[in-house]
């Protein structure tokens, strides 16, 4: 079988063993076949309860950026889950050359994310789909609302990153009827761009998610005065999985 990236992934039988460097993905897995994840990140937040889901201890590998192989390994897990974006090529690499099976899923909206759950979900541990993928793909199926609006999403600040045309971030507000404004372009999915440039774009919309840097009522908003200022979910606005069902209306009263 092939993963997203079309890279072959061996497996024998339904994966029984999985250590997932990807967090929205740890609560797919850990909302769907709890007993199959023996491993996470350490920012693996959702469900709060993964361990008691799973019936067993299940180990923290460190971070979705410098997982620690050794320990990840040492878990002999039939499958490790890890995403294009999130997890380092050199980690992906590390971990095949070990004897590893990886399944790099590579997610850029609300139909890729529903697409590459089920294939994942089917092929490599042999489920059926479960309720909440068939609820978020009628979901994120309707039509956008009208009129479009134009949105800025900060990321980050000091210095300021925001999100760019070909996120997920991106697809998901295109789904609420919200378009990104064009951004100087420096090479990069997320591009750091000046403060005063941001302010002089006229967005008709400043959406500022809590992750993954945490914009809050008093850290955010007085750097766009006069602006129309939203804070919205970093969850609801970048996880794809079962933090997809119910986060398009929500999205939507959030930011219109």
């Amino acid at each position: 079988m092939l993963d997203d990236l079309g890279t072959p992934v061996e497996l024998n039988k339904p994966a029984r063993r999985i250590v997932s460097l990807v967090p929205s993905i740890t609560e797919a897995i850990a909302l769907t076949c709890p007993q199959t994840l023996v491993g996470c990140t350490d920012w693996c937040v959702r469900p709060t309860d993964i361990q008691e889901r799973a019936g067993h201890p299940v180990a923290r590998v460190r971070g979705t950026k410098n997982p620690n192989r050794e320990a990840v390994a040492a878990l002999e897990p039939d499958l490790i889950v890890a995403n294009r974006e999130e997890n380092r090529q050199f980690d992906v690499d590390a971990l095949r050359e070990a004897g590893l099976a990886v399944w790099v899923t590579s997610i850029d909206g609300a139909e890729d994310a529903v697409a590459s759950l089920a294939r994942l979900l089917r092929e490599a541990i042999g489920l059926a789909e479960p309720d909440w993928l068939g609820q978020a793909r009628a979901e994120w199926s309707a039509p956008a609302p009208e009129p479009v609006l134009t949105a800025i999403v900060p990321i980050w600040r000091d210095p300021w990153m925001c999100a760019g045309p070909a996120t997920y971030i991106a697809d998901l507000l295109h789904h609420c009827g919200v378009e990104l404004v064009d951004l100087p372009d420096d090479g990069t999915r997320y591009p750091h761009v000046d403060l005063e440039v941001l302010r002089g774009l006229g967005a008709d919309r400043i959406v500022l998610p809590d992750e993954p840097y945490h914009f809050t009522a008093d850290d955010g908003p007085e750097a766009f005065p006069g602006a129309d200022v939203r804070l919205v979910d970093g969850q609801r606005l970048a996880w794809y999985g079962p933090s997809m069902v119910g986060a398009r209306q929500e999205l939507i009263d959030a930011v219109r």
